[in-house]
C-alpha cells in the first residue's frame, strides 16, 4: 500500500535531518514523537488506523501488536529465516472482527544500522542515550537488536468498502 511506504519515507527523511541536525537525541524524539505524528495524520486523511508494531515494545501504550500482528510478525520472522528479505516482504488479508470487516496489511521494518544506537546491544550505547531512554521508556524492551533483525511493522487496517488511496 502507498501508505506504508509514504510513512516510512517521511519518518527516514525526519530521522536523516534530526541525526544531522542535532545527533542521536534529537533521533529519540523523531521515534518517540514525530512517528506517532506521522501516523495519526495518515490515519485521519485516509480513514484508516496507520500504526507502527514491534517485535518488542519501547512504549506499550503505542506498539504493543495486537494478536493478528503478533501472529504476522511471527510469520515474517519464518519467511525470513527461508530467505525471503524484509524489503520485500509485505502480508495482507480480509479479516472479520466484532467490529466488521477489514482489510488489515503490514509491511516489515527491519533494523539498519542507524537504529542500533538507539535499538542495539545495551553495552555498545552511548551512556546519554542510555539514560534518556531510561527516563522516558522505564519498561523498555526495545534493545538487544542486530542489523538486519526485525524491528516490527507498520500496520494498516481499513474497514472495508473504503478505496485503498
Amino acid at each position: 500500500m502507498k501508505v506504508t511506504g509514504a510513512f516510512l519515507e517521511e519518518l527516514g527523511e525526519a530521522m536523516k535531518r534530526e541525526m544531522t541536525k542535532g545527533g542521536p537525541m534529537e533521533a529519540i524524539k523523531v521515534c518517540a514523537e514525530l512517528a506517532p505524528e506521522i501516523a495519526n495524520r495518515l490515519s485521519r486523511e485516509n480513514g484508516w488506523r496507520v500504526t507502527r508494531v514491534g517485535t518488542r515494545v519501547r512504549n506499550p501504550l503505542l506498539g504493543m501488536p495486537d494478536a493478528w500482528e503478533q501472529r504476522v510478525l511471527e510469520k515474517f520472522v519464518a519467511r525470513a529465516a527461508k530467505g525471503e528479505t524484509f524489503a520485500v516482504m509485505r502480508h495482507g488479508e480480509v479479516v472479520s472482527e466484532p467490529g466488521g470487516q477489514y482489510y488489515r496489511f503490514m509491511k516489515p521494518i527491519p533494523i539498519q544500522p542507524k537504529c542500533l544506537l538507539c535499538h542495539g546491544p545495551i553495552e555498545t550505547m552511548p551512556e546519554s542515550i542510555k539514560t534518556i531512554l531510561q527516563q522516558h521508556y522505564p519498561f523498555d524492551a526495545a534493545t538487544g537488536y542486530q542489523v538486519g533483525d526485525l524491528r516490527g511493522a507498520v500496520s494498516i487496517k481499513q474497514p472495508l468498502g473504503q478505496q485503498n488511496r
